[in-house]
């Protein structure tokens, strides 16, 4: 395989949500070292060639009672605020010029998974959003103290019902667990200690607001990693972060989402030195710089919203656009994987999990139904002597398979059935 295709093509899928057509074929003639640059540099002001609009998402206030005048108003607010925000989200993905802040939201979303199912409200979900977008490429000890003051995350991990009289162990011991330190880095005496350190925190769930109940505190000194003392949310961050065990493991979630889900990270995987001054964007420069994206045997499978963003853009289509909401999310959830709606405190599966008989079905179907709402011009302006050769540049892949080639080239005079052969392509599918 041409190598230089190869770093081109993850770049733009690993590190954005695919290219534009035509940005492709102009990276290679720019070359691995200016895409890189260009892909991984922190924009001091982010657009969008598409201004996409923000969603009126509001306070909604408490839920009336049931069978009331107020009750069904409120649930169709509560509905419309939800479908908004979904849709904005999308087209953020689809239509942002710097594709690497919105694939770090949509990856620290699944770090940091939290679901609208048991929240209801839009309002903490989308300030959790807002919160995303601020620290995605920034310090990840300033993150994670700003998660600590999340009404979304709180409410989510039952935060709010941990006091002094009652503690609650349920986000102290994920904190640890699967956003800073790992599994199998801290003890059981030490959920008890950080679940002390993190009583009295109170949310209001319509809104999200965060607010320390120091009646509810429990502030007498714990033994935590070690280490003996009283700790405020904000120390206990610059605690847990700074130890060496957060280097790692952020390193090793890197390596999960962006390099592959089924090799082990080597330990000369250079994120893990790039993550030294815990600078995010720092980190994934370093990363994609890494030998291992040239290195064929780690592929990535798309996630299913990785898939759909990517086509989108191939397409030229904006997801808010699409005919209708109520399809755009069934195809969604069929395929299992809903922005703000992720199945667990761990996130969505990663690798084969997204490969079966079912999912490809689904698959093809939601393709055949964006299809249909494209006009395909990127595609038929590629002259058919050459389509199948020029649809790998249109589409940001490295290399066409020979079984893929020949399915392309029984479709050379059918664009619809050519593009779905391409979208649900293996070498589409997989990230090479």
């Amino acid at each position: 395989m041409n190598i230089k295709r190869l770093e081109t093509s993850r770049l733009f899928h690993r590190f954005g949500f695919g290219p534009r057509p035509g940005e492709y074929a102009q990276a290679l003639k720019d070359g691995v070292q200016t895409t890189r640059t260009r892909l991984t540099t922190v924009p001091t002001a982010l657009t969008t060639s598409t201004p996409v609009a923000l969603p009126a998402i509001t306070d909604l206030g408490k839920r009336p009672k049931d069978k009331t005048p107020e009750s069904v108003p409120f649930a169709l607010a509560m509905r419309s605020q939800t479908q908004q925000m979904g849709l904005w989200w999308l087209d953020m993905m689809a239509l942002s010029d710097h594709g690497l802040t919105e694939r770090m939201v949509w990856f620290w979303h699944g770090h940091w998974a939290t679901s609208i199912q048991k929240l209801n409200y839009a309002l903490p979900m989308y300030k959790q959003n807002q919160l995303f977008r601020t620290h995605a490429l920034g310090n990840f000890n300033a993150m994670t103290k700003a998660m600590l003051n999340d009404g979304a995350l709180q409410f989510w991990l039952d935060g709010q019902d941990n006091t002094a009289k009652a503690p609650n162990e349920n986000l102290g011991r994920e904190l640890m667990e699967l956003f800073v330190l790992g599994v199998n880095r801290y003890s059981e005496d030490d959920v008890k200690a950080i679940s002390r350190v993190l009583t009295g925190y109170q949310v209001e769930k319509s809104s999200g607001v965060v607010t320390i109940n120091q009646n509810r505190r429990d502030t007498s000194p714990v033994t935590l990693l070690g280490k003996t003392g009283s700790f405020t949310g904000d120390s206990l961050t610059d605690f847990l972060v700074a130890r060496d065990d957060c280097a790692t493991f952020i390193s090793e979630r890197l390596w999960y989402r962006f390099i592959s889900s089924t090799e082990t990270m080597p330990t000369s995987f250079s994120a893990k030195k790039g993550f030294a001054t815990r600078d995010i964007a720092t980190t994934i420069q370093t990363m994609a710089a890494d030998p291992s994206m040239s290195d064929e045997k780690y592929a990535m499978v798309k996630s299913p919203v990785e898939w759909f963003i990517s086509a989108c853009r191939a397409l030229e289509l904006t997801p808010s656009a699409l005919k209708t909401t109520g399809q755009l999310n069934n195809h969604l959830d069929k395929l299992g994987q809903v922005p703000f709606n992720p199945p667990n405190v761990g996130g969505w599966p990663a690798g084969e999990a997204w490969l079966s008989s079912a999912t490809a079905q689904y698959r093809l179907a939601f393709a055949a139904w964006l299809i249909k709402q494209s006009n395909l011009s990127a595609l038929q302006q590629i002259p058919k002597d050459s389509r199948v050769a020029k649809s790998a540049d249109w589409l940001g892949v490295a290399e066409w398979s020979a079984r893929t080639q020949s399915a392309l080239r029984s479709a050379v005079d059918d664009p619809a059935q050519f593009a779905l052969l391409a979208l649900c392509s293996p070498e589409y599918i997989v990230s090479a």
